[in-house]
């Protein structure tokens, strides 16, 4: 997966985050997003996240991963 420093990250637009609310699961390219999508679906087989918000998440990094 590519770096991503803080201060690229702090950079990055809302609409670059699957979370866009909390500024997590950065979804800027194909490897972030799932990156994001695996680490959702960890969340929620820890109980830390519902199905729901893993979906939301799936979503938008699905897009990321269909544009390319």
């Amino acid at each position: 997966m590519a770096d991503l420093s803080a201060k690229a990250r702090d950079g990055l637009t809302a609409n670059d985050f699957a979370e866009p609310g909390k500024r997590a699961y950065p979804i800027e390219d194909q490897p972030h997003a799932r990156n994001a999508k695996a680490r959702a679906s960890q969340a929620v087989e820890a109980g830390r996240m519902s199905t729901g918000e893993k979906a939301k998440i799936d979503k938008k990094a699905d897009a990321v991963l269909k544009k390319a």
